[in-house]
């Protein structure tokens, strides 16, 4: 069974105090810190950038999981400073190339990850698997937080792991992101996913502090 891990989204940081919130997740056993590039044509929003993501690799030696939520990608991850072990990114609906996309993130020192948005059928993953160390499912439509889980996603997420168990593939890991928050982060869970982006709803909620939110969190997928 693959480690479950969680990847904050540092989106929903505070940014007035983020070196104090780096060191809290460091703290914390935090595996990944997740980080969302939107270009605001892939999806209707701007967030963060290159200079963001080197200013972390100074900061901190947690590696990054970097989201890329942008046109043609494949034009593009040289613009990024990754780093060995980040995992990065691509959304199969951007790309045309994901391919060659892919084994540049490899070549780079990064971990290949293929994104899909709710809407986007599993199949797409097929001609691929040789190629990816890990699958992004969205659980709500990108470009913005605060959204509520699309339901059927839980099923996919489900379909997913018996399509990669029965390729041959049961090391490939499932990351899952939108409203991770604990109850729903349990239900992913269950379906197979094993990275969680927490967001507004979990890690960040403001119903607790970081360490207290992730503790929960850690303590509810570990009854799964």
């Amino acid at each position: 069974m693959l480690k479950k891990k969680i990847s904050p989204s540092m989106m929903c940081a505070d940014w007035m105090n983020l070196g104090r919130v780096i060191e809290t997740l460091k703290e914390c056993g935090t595996e990944y810190l997740h980080i969302d590039i939107m270009d605001g044509v892939f999806v209707r929003n701007y967030t963060l950038g290159t200079d963001y993501i080197k200013a972390l690799h100074r900061a901190t030696d947690i590696p990054l999981d970097i989201h890329l939520m942008i046109t043609e990608p494949s034009d593009r991850i040289g613009w990024f400073e990754i780093r060995q072990g980040d995992y990065v990114s691509v959304h199969v609906e951007a790309d045309r190339h994901i391919q060659r996309t892919l084994a540049a993130i490899r070549a780079a020192g990064g971990r290949p990850m293929a994104a899909l948005n709710p809407g986007t059928p599993l199949c797409f993953l097929e001609e691929i698997l040789p190629d990816i160390d890990a699958v992004l499912i969205m659980t709500v439509n990108p470009g913005f937080a605060g959204q509520k889980l699309v339901p059927g996603t839980l099923d996919k997420i489900a379909r997913l792991r018996r399509m990669l168990d029965e390729a041959g593939r049961p090391d490939i890991e499932i990351e899952v992101d939108g409203n991770v928050s604990f109850e729903n982060a349990v239900k992913m869970s269950d379906a197979g996913a094993n990275i969680f982006v927490c967001g507004s709803s979990s890690v960040f909620s403001k119903g607790g502090d970081i360490s207290g939110n992730i503790k929960k969190l850690r303590e509810s997928l570990t009854a799964v």
